[in-house]
């Protein structure tokens, strides 16, 4: 079995309560090969939810409390939420013995390589969101919807 984000198999869990279908998960999903989760709503996040981005770092940085995930007027920190969030997503792949997943790029909670900066002007930096960075420091292999276009 491999994790992916829900949003990749047309679960309308994105932050605007879309989703980000990916024709090519989606057959795996179909076939039975994947397990949808959604870090944000497992941490407790409603959708729709207000656009975040992690601010003054990554997702390392959001685990040791250095920096947060904040939305586009800067006063709402979810930083405690997407960490609750990854911390359960960890929790479903090591009891179902998962050793990969396919993640959405560019989230701050699911990106993997490349994130948004914190400015939100779709301006990108090196880094991972919150659950992938998680799910990396215990050994699981990272994928994202673009290695599957």
């Amino acid at each position: 079995m491999i994790l992916v984000s829900a949003c990749l198999c047309g679960i309308n869990c994105r932050y605007d309560g879309q989703d980000s279908l990916n024709p090519q998960v989606l057959e795996l999903f179909n076939k039975g090969e994947l397990v949808p989760v959604c870090p944000e709503q497992l941490g407790g996040l409603s959708t729709p939810r207000a656009c975040m981005e992690i601010v003054g770092g990554e997702g390392k940085n959001v685990l040791e409390g250095k920096s947060k995930i904040l939305d586009k007027t800067y006063t709402a920190d979810s930083s405690g939420e997407f960490i609750e969030g990854a911390r359960r997503v960890l929790k479903i792949a090591k009891v179902l013995n998962i050793q990969k997943a396919i993640l959405k790029q560019r989230s701050p909670s699911c990106g993997f390589g490349k994130i948004y900066d914190g400015s939100f002007s779709g301006n990108l930096i090196e880094g991972n969101g919150v659950t992938a960075e998680l799910l990396r420091q215990n050994g699981i292999e990272i994928l994202t919807e673009e290695d599957f276009v």
